[in-house]
């Protein structure tokens, strides 16, 4: 496990702090290449190998990597037969996950198509979520989404969360809500836009227990959610006034 700087990370950095340190972000190792497999870590864009303290998407290639889709030339060339711009290596299987190595071992922070750009910062969706259900005890652990929607042409952060079940009926929303958007302010200098709250049980997950960000971002999209309440922000409110907890915004 590293401890990484989170306000690096948001600018996809690598920067080692200590566990205990201020902003401190935990990231598990995944293990290393092996039996002639390969590991890069490239830009997404520019395709060029990334420095080793900067985050990139993880690309594969070995044996074990398949040779591409089933009559799907144009998807096959572009996800399993990539090479790397500066040196011409490959080809390589583009996994759509971002990363680094670190003396060899391989870290993944995130998927590129969850990634948000907040307030001009990057932000992962499953660091906001453990963020955000530790703020209050009526929030179930593991039960919550963060994503973001479009609106003026920028990207506005919603997050969809559980309750516990022995909270459900008395529930305290204006104080819930104002936690939430407090903890997000402080913690990632980024406004909510909107906040779901679901009964248990209630958020969409996978067969294995996932969270299903995008069918959350789709079921605020067209208002399909049973909530028990949703909260939107009507006003443009100033970043240091959600920072100060006497100045949050009533939902």
């Amino acid at each position: 496990m590293r401890y990484l700087d989170s306000a690096a990370l948001a600018e996809n950095k690598v920067e080692a702090v200590e566990p205990g340190a201020e902003k401190a972000q935990a990231i598990i190792g995944c293990g290393r290449a092996w039996l002639g497999d390969k590991i890069a870590i490239a830009h997404p864009e520019t395709l060029i190998r990334c420095p080793d303290n900067q985050i990139g998407e993880i690309w594969v290639a070995g044996a074990g990597v398949g040779l591409g889709y089933w009559h799907q030339l144009e998807a096959t060339a572009a996800t399993f037969q990539a090479y790397l711009a500066d040196t011409g290596e490959g080809p390589f299987l583009r996994t759509g996950d971002l990363g680094f190595l670190w003396d060899g071992e391989l870290y993944i922070t995130g998927r590129i198509k969850d990634l948000m750009i907040l307030w001009g910062r990057n932000q992962y969706p499953q660091h906001i979520e453990q963020t955000v259900e530790k703020c209050h005890p009526c929030l179930r652990p593991n039960h919550g989404a963060a994503f973001s929607v479009p609106l003026d042409g920028e990207e506005h952060l919603v997050i969809v969360h559980e309750v516990e079940r022995n909270y459900f009926r008395r529930l305290p929303v204006q104080e819930v809500i104002g936690a939430i958007r407090q903890t997000v302010a402080e913690e990632y200098m980024a406004e909510v836009y909107a906040i779901v709250l679901l009964k248990p049980g209630a958020i969409p997950k996978t067969s294995s227990g996932k969270i299903q960000r995008r069918a959350c971002r789709a079921k605020f999209l067209d208002q399909s959610f049973n909530a028990i309440t949703e909260w939107k922000l009507e006003t443009q409110g100033n970043i240091s006034d959600l920072m100060n907890p006497t100045a949050v915004h009533p939902a």
